[in-house]
């Protein structure tokens, strides 16, 4: 059996997502739908498929009968599954505010809501597996986010300079980080109302005007306002605008996010690592299910320092990794110059996934007499202990997750 499969990812529909991104990755038509997501992986909510010459398999369904030879044994008996699963995203309009729980909080999560007989599929589920779902992201295009909370100095200003916040500054000089934030997501429609609603008309009219930028959080609010379905209520997802950190990364630039630390995507493209799970307890600036006590069980009360990842370049002068505490997961991003003596060479320890976003590769096992050719969108399974070459005759970039 080769070790180096053609991999087939699945395709997510959110309505957060994007009409082009995608489809233009993957070489497809774009019909009426929005694309938010790509996954490669083995999660059993969306298996890629490996191409054998049984025919088409699941991922997950292929390891299963081949998890010593498919992860290698080190990983095999640590994780037992692929411990990653890998994404592109095409964020169009704001996601959820959200966190992610720890392992711990996970199984007794999922446990749970089990015993309660709430069905996996279920909309109003918080646990969809067992497992933690710390992540990292690699900037595709400019991309905004918000990430954490502001750091105290910071915080302090936002509550005194803008007048709808001021009754909140002696919430957060007794009570911290925790008093605050638990303060206004246990607020009732209709005093999120109140709170909300002079500035809201204050900063629509100079969002329409085009008067705001990005680099402000009311061009935030004021869009997640205008672009909301109900127009009646508003989403307390606006208060954390303001108090968490809005971050931009350029392209190539990457942010970790462990458990604990809440989190919103806000605009752009981004290649996404995370372990194999797909937990997320929401906020708010959703239509899917809410759970504000879940969420503040789970929320890391202090301020956050955001830390912009810079790719570490590899001795072969092609490879950046961008390092994370993350022990389920590495991401990396290789590029070729189409120079005809360049030769991406790497021997795998444990299962990879590799897509390639611009240009085309030849992909070769050692000792192989066949190729694996990729096209821009395309993806391979790398198996474990595998010695393999790429090369390009054209410039290309691609992604590599693979477990340290």
């Amino acid at each position: 059996m080769p070790k180096i499969l053609s991999l087939k990812g699945k395709i997510k529909n959110y309505i957060w997502g994007g009409s082009n991104y995608i489809p233009d990755l993957l070489g497809i038509k774009s019909e009426n739908k929005k694309y938010a997501e790509y996954w490669l992986g083995a999660h059993i909510n969306a298996p890629s498929f490996v191409v054998t010459d049984k025919g088409e398999l699941n991922l997950d369904e292929f390891l299963n009968s081949n998890l010593i030879k498919g992860l290698g044994d080190k990983t095999a008996k640590k994780f037992g599954r692929l411990p990653f699963l890998f994404k592109v995203l095409d964020v169009c309009e704001m996601l959820s505010i959200q966190v992610h729980p720890t392992k711990v909080g996970a199984e007794k999560g999922f446990k749970r809501e089990n015993d309660l007989g709430i069905p996996l599929n279920a909309s109003y589920r918080n646990y969809k597996d067992n497992n933690h779902k710390p992540e990292i992201m690699v900037a595709l295009s400019e991309f905004w986010l918000l990430h954490g909370f502001l750091p105290k100095d910071k915080l302090v200003k936002v509550l005194s300079s803008i007048p709808e916040f001021s009754i909140l500054q002696t919430v957060f000089n007794e009570k911290g980080y925790l008093g605050l934030y638990q303060k206004v997501m246990s607020q009732t429609v209709e005093e999120t109302n109140q709170m909300l609603r002079p500035l809201i008309k204050r900063i629509v009219p100079l969002s329409k005007s085009g008067k705001l930028n990005k680099s402000d959080p009311a061009f935030w609010a004021a869009k997640a306002v205008i672009s909301a379905t109900k127009e009646a209520d508003l989403d307390k997802g606006i208060y954390s605008i303001y108090f968490f950190n809005l971050v931009k990364v350029d392209k190539g630039e990457a942010v970790f996010q462990d458990a604990g630390i809440p989190h919103a995507y806000l605009e752009g493209q981004n290649m996404e690592l995370m372990a194999n799970s797909d937990n997320v307890l929401r906020g708010g600036l959703t239509s899917k299910h809410i759970d504000v006590p879940e969420l503040l069980k789970h929320i890391v009360f202090q301020e956050t320092i955001p830390n912009i990842i810079k790719g570490k370049i590899q001795s072969n002068g092609l490879e950046f990794v961008y390092k994370s505490p993350a022990l389920d997961f590495e991401l990396s991003q290789i590029r070729l110059s189409g120079n005809k003596e360049e030769e991406y060479q790497s021997k795998s320890n444990s299962a990879q996934i590799i897509i390639v976003i611009e240009g085309n590769i030849t992909l070769q096992e050692e000792d192989s007499l066949s190729d694996l050719i990729l096209n821009k969108g395309q993806s391979a399974f790398i198996m474990a202990d595998c010695d393999y070459k790429i090369s390009s005759t054209t410039s290309a970039v691609l992604y590599k997750a693979t477990s340290p």
